[in-house]
Parts: C-alpha cells; structure tokens; sequence
C-alpha cells in the first residue's frame, strides 16, 4: 500500500493557534561532513570509570556511536589509593622508595583504560597531575573538597611542578611506553595526549615553568613512540584577555622558543585544545541559561587558530565544552544548576552543537571534537543536580541527545529555518528573545537522512506552549521512504519527569529502578512506512514543546513496481 508523503492528509495535526515556524531541508545541497565531534567525553573523577555504574554509562556511550567515543579524564597520574571523591582521583602511578628510586604502578590506570579499550573507545590521555613524591609543593595533598566549598580548595600539592624535570620525563615516557606494550602501537597511535587541564588556574608554576614541563613531557612522549600524538593546552575561560595571552604564548613557544629539552626551536603540537563554558544564573527563581557565553569562547579559539598559517590543519579539540564550569555542583549548593536534570539541558545541547558546527565552518579549522564534561556520581543522592549524563545508572534526557547525534551520518546539509537564532546574534547575545531558537540540523547520506530539531530559550519559563512547526524537504533520493520521530521532551525519554511522579524516592525499589530505566532511554514517538515521494519533496509536521528535541530519521527506499 502506498502512502502519498506530499498529502497533508496524513500529517501530524497541531494547533494554529501558535504561528507555525517553517524548516527548509535541501539533501541535495552538502554544507560539510557530519563529523562526530560531539563523540567525546570526560570527566574529574578517573576511579569511577571500572565501578559498576560508570561501567554502565561507559557501555551505553559506546553503543551509541558508530566510530569509537574518546574520553578524557583527569588525576590519571594523582598519587592516592583509588578512592574515588568529589573532584578527586588517583592511581598512585608514582611513588618512591626510600632512597629516592621511582617506582611504577600501573595497576588503576590500566583499570580505567582497559575499561575504555575493550568498549572500543579511545582515550584522550591527560598527562597530569602531579604526583606527590615528585612536587615542589606536596602538602597538602589530597583535598576534601564538597560542594558548597570555594573552588580554591582543591588546589593542593598536585597543582605544582616537578622538583626534578628529568624524573617527570621517565614517567611520562615509562607510561607510553607501557601502553604501547600492553596495547599495541596501532591502538595507541590512534589515541591523543594531552598535557595538563587549564594552566591558567590548575597550574601553581609560572608560565615559563609550564611551558618547560610541556618540553619534557612532549620529548619524553616522542621518544617512547614517535607517532603519537599530542597537544594543548586546555585553557579555561577562552574569550578571556588572560586565556588569550596564554595561547598566543603557547603558539609561540611551539613555533619559535628554543626548546628546553633539545635546545632546538619549537615543541610538537598535534592538536590544539581550549575550553568553552556557559554562565547560567537563578534570575526571579527560576534558571537563565548563557550559551552566548559559550558560544564566544568557541568563537575566539577557532578565531586564533584561523589566525596562524602554522595551526591551519592542526586538529581542534575543545577540551571541555559546557553549560557552566563545575560537573560536581550540585543544584542543592548551586540552584543555577536545576537545567541538568531534565529537557533543558538536552535542548541546549542540541542548539549548542549545531552552532559548533557553523563556527568551524566560518573559521575553516579542523574541528575534530568538543568534550561534553559529564559523566556520572558514583553513590550519590539520585537527580542530585550534578553535571551527568546518568544518576545511579538511569539515563538523563541529555544522553538521548547524543543518542540522536549517533544517528546522523554522512554529510551536513542546507538548514534555512525562519525562528532559528542567527548565528552572530546567538554568540553576541545568546537566546534572550521574546521567541524560541526553533532550529534544526540535518545530515544525509547514500540510504538514509536526519533532522534534528529544537526548541530552546535561555528562559526555562519564557512560554509553555508547545510550536507547531513545518519540515518542508526537497532533494529525497528515492520514490519512497520510512520516517522514525524520535522525542526527548517532559513526557519521553526523560526519567526525571518519571521519578518526580514517583515521589522523588531515594531508595527506589528494583521495579521502580527498572521503570526508570526504561523511561530513561530514547523514545520513538511516530513510525511512518511506505512514504511515496513525489519529485524528491516531502512535508512534515510537528509540535514541539518548549526545550523539545525530535529526531526525524529518514530511510530511503527505492519501490519498483512489479513487471505485468
């Protein structure tokens, strides 16, 4: 039976009594490739990659993407136990004896990267911090930071440089090494190193004190494997005067400084990394989002790097890419912070990473991927409000964003959307209009199509009155088709609404953990089959709730009709 795709007839009907926004979709008109920078994560607290609930989520993050995810954590080379905490991690990678001999441990850290590698993923390896044993400032050392605390407090004995350079470099180059005997030179090859987190606030040396570590981690690096590569140097604050200056030193320093190692000119760079956060705020009780904010620090580091001829082909890493800057803040100590539990964390995500996309466009740099900073609290009070993708096992509605992004292959194609937010207003100004970002992203490729659509404001009480919107697409491939609406809104995919009406347990029993489950993985919503394609165009309609997101999957199927 044939379904005609271009009769309104068997549309999704919706009320008028909204103005409909309009999206034109052109498959045939290729904007770029549908690279998966949003394919990479990380997160403060390494111990928690091999327990039981951030193997979980680690599962779950693998399953979703086609090309292998890559992970970035910090504290890999934090002297300690293992025991995980807030903002804390260790490995006790480095130790020594009493006459000073090193000694090697490589126990936890091959915990966690076995636990990435059998999953297929990748890690982005930071080189960092500092081990007890090795600084210039080791007490004290482990912090007992908790939220509510000032930030300043975690910075303890591991922020300081090596009282013996030479030392560091063995380490460093002992780690590689090890990882290449344990798993190959092929896979580590396809891994990136970084050096460090944010030396403009995780760094209690000088400038040219880290500039002389990064010489002896990136010799020591190329010494144990000469194809590896590696990079920096993960600022924070990018748009910032101070973040500037230090990159524009960074650059310098691996172009034109006599480096401290060989005494030759310039250090490797592979890969070039910086930070982007948002800057939320509880305004009249109720949460006002900053992706603008964002938004510009993207802006300013694909801005530099576009700036230097030597940086045009050099891969860029956002190395840490959020609503805000502190994963461990809770919204019990930070109210700013409720946006994490439901729809308007995933909402943003999807408007934040399409823009991405188009500022990598308009610079013409070799974005390769924007590490969402979220991962999961092992042992913590369910829908805390921390910065995660899941709460004791049970997925948010953000994962199901990137749930979304998995399925979109291929090329990016033309979007022209009437409400979607112009991109210099959104950096300039973020969403703070009297109407919605209602936007979309689209990809094609040779059998199928996706369209992901938003609707997003700044203001989590701006309107809640759903939008009609109209997906007008031209250039289909074939005569008929399949189309799947996935949904991630207050009623699906969200076990956060789902818990709310359960009463907000804290000891939910096995059926209502299942339950959860369920509620929180992504959720088809419409099922379309044997669409009939009239010349390549198709009409779709939906309505879309504030801070929504759809996903309209297209399967392309060429129908012959049988011979008489």
């Amino acid at each position: 039976m044939k379904v005609y795709f271009v009769v309104i007839s068997f549309l999704f009907s919706f009320s008028m009594q909204a103005q409909q926004a309009t999206i034109n979709v052109d498959l045939n008109k290729k904007t770029g490739d549908m690279k998966p920078v949003w394919a990479w994560f990380g997160y403060d607290e390494p111990n928690y990659t091999y327990m039981k609930d951030g193997k979980k989520l680690l599962s779950e993050i693998a399953a979703l993407s086609k090309v292998p995810v890559y992970v970035r954590a910090h504290s890999l080379l934090v002297t300690g136990d293992g025991t995980p905490a807030l903002k804390w991690g260790s490995t006790n990678a480095y130790t020594e004896d009493v006459n000073g001999k090193p000694i090697y441990n490589w126990t936890i850290i091959d915990s966690i990267f076995d636990t990435y590698i059998k999953r297929g993923m990748k890690p982005l390896a930071q080189i960092g911090f500092m081990p007890e044993a090795l600084s210039t400032n080791p007490s004290p050392y482990k912090h007992d930071w908790k939220p509510g605390d000032p930030y300043s407090k975690i910075m303890t004995g591991w922020a300081y440089p090596p009282k013996d350079y030479n030392k560091w470099a063995e380490l460093v180059y002992q780690w590689v090494k090890h990882s290449v005997d344990r798993y190959g030179k092929k896979e580590v090859d396809s891994w990136y190193w970084e050096l460090w987190n944010e030396p403009n606030g995780y760094w209690k040396g000088t400038q040219a004190e880290f500039f002389k570590l990064y010489d002896y981690t990136t010799d020591a690096v190329k010494r144990a494997l000469p194809t590896a590569k590696i990079g920096g140097i993960n600022i924070a604050g990018t748009a910032s005067a101070g973040a500037q200056d230090w990159l524009k030193a960074f650059v310098k320093h691996c172009f034109e400084d006599t480096n401290a190692v060989t005494k030759k000119i310039g250090a490797p760079i592979d890969a070039f990394l910086f930070h982007a956060k948002g800057s939320p705020k509880l305004v009249d009780g109720h949460v006002r989002m900053n992706m603008g904010r964002q938004l510009q620090d993207i802006n300013a580091g694909f801005k530099l790097v576009a700036s230097y001829p030597q940086l045009k082909n050099i891969p860029v890493i956002i190395g840490e890419s959020d609503p805000e800057g502190c994963a461990a803040c809770g919204m019990q100590t930070n109210p700013e912070n409720a946006y994490r539990n439901g729809t308007m964390y995933s909402s943003y995500t999807a408007a934040s990473f399409a823009r991405k996309y188009l500022l990598a466009d308009s610079f013409k740099v070799n974005f390769l991927g924007a590490v969402t900073w979220a991962f999961e609290f092992e042992n913590q009070p369910w829908f805390y409000g921390f910065r995660d993708l899941a709460t004791n096992g049970v997925d948010k509605p953000v994962l199901n964003v990137f749930r979304m992004f998995g399925m979109m292959t291929g090329k990016r194609v033309a979007v022209d959307a009437d409400e979607m937010y112009d991109l210099k207003l959104i950096v300039d100004s973020s969403v703070r209009g009297k109407k919605n970002d209602i936007g979309a992203l689209a990809s094609c490729d040779k059998k199928t199509g996706a369209i992901m659509i938003w609707n997003y404001h700044d203001d989590d009480d701006i309107t809640k009155v759903p939008k009609p919107v109209l997906i007008n697409i031209k250039g289909i491939p074939t005569n008929t088709m399949t189309m799947t609406e996935y949904r991630i809104d207050d009623t699906h995919s969200n076990a956060y609404t789902a818990w709310k009406k359960m009463g907000q347990p804290q000891n939910p029993t096995m059926a209502q953990v299942k339950e959860l489950e369920k509620a929180g993985q992504l959720q088809v919503i419409r099922k379309m089959k044997d669409l009939w394609v009239d010349n390549g165009i198709g009409i779709f309609t939906l309505s879309l709730p504030p801070q929504g997101v759809s996903l309209l999957k297209l399967e392309f199927i060429q129908f012959h009709e049988p011979a008489k």
